[in-house]
């Protein structure tokens, strides 16, 4: 049995004193909650206070984003230690808006996972078409594509600490979502790859995260498909009721 994972991503928002209101407000929202993996992600100036102000909680935190180098001269850069520094458990890695907005190639995804793994960080993998791909019929090559380079070179033991996040870049943001039955059929062919890759025993272990105007009103039908092990979720993700209200439908 996957244990579900829901993990806030918060952008590119909230200062410091509302990312500590923010999760002061969810932590006795979800406090009994021992059966899903939680975790926010805030910009890098709130790391550091939401990691204290996460001390002792059952919400984990992560980054979004991090790079392959442990020091030196990279403006504007972070580090793996940096952010384990702040609390940090997790990174995520290769969301659209780094592929498409910033330019991020697979093969520098594939680097980056591989850094983060070898140095202690947890990882959100992130993969999913544009509109014009879906309807282009490209949707299955462009993931196969995704997940073959960017999964490149790792272990089926690494991949205990990485999580697929299945995000269709049409339904970031837009109100937008998938049907159940449309994020089941991707997450089934995306479970056939890493089986392709790493084995039956993998496949069957990977969590394998729905992204993409995910809310509380819609979460339990999508997690009640079988391979749908969890969200990554935006702008839901910034207030604690509907972020709490997502991991409740979870539960």
């Amino acid at each position: 049995m996957r244990k579900p994972i829901i993990a806030g991503n918060w952008k590119m928002n909230l200062l410091q004193r509302e990312a500590v209101a923010l999760v002061d407000g969810l932590k006795p929202l979800v406090a009994a909650v021992d059966t899903v993996d939680i975790v926010v992600c805030p910009t890098y100036t709130a790391l550091s206070a939401t990691g204290k102000a996460l001390e002792g909680a059952n919400i984990q935190m992560g980054a979004q984003n991090v790079y392959v180098k442990a020091s030196g001269a990279y403006t504007g850069e972070i580090s793996p230690d940096m952010l384990k520094d702040t609390g940090c458990e997790w990174a995520i890695i290769g969301h659209s808006e780094r592929r498409h907005i910033l330019g991020e190639t697979d093969a520098l995804l594939n680097e980056k996972l591989h850094f983060a793994l070898a140095n202690g960080l947890k990882v959100m993998f992130c993969i999913g078409e544009l509109l014009e791909e879906r309807q282009g019929g490209q949707m299955n090559d462009v993931l196969t594509t995704q997940v073959t380079e960017g999964l490149k070179g790792i272990s089926a033991a690494q991949l205990d600490n990485v999580v697929l996040a299945y995000e269709p870049v049409w339904a970031i943001g837009t109100g937008e979502v998938a049907t159940p039955e449309q994020a089941e059929e991707v997450h089934v062919f995306v479970r056939a790859l890493v089986k392709d890759l790493f084995g039956a025993a993998a496949a069957e272990a990977m969590r394998i995260q729905y992204g993409g105007s995910v809310k509380a009103e819609n979460a339990g039908e999508l997690i009640s498909k079988p391979n749908v092990d969890g969200f990554l979720v935006g702008g839901a993700a910034l207030k604690a009721d509907s972020f709490a209200g997502i991991i409740n439908a979870a539960k």
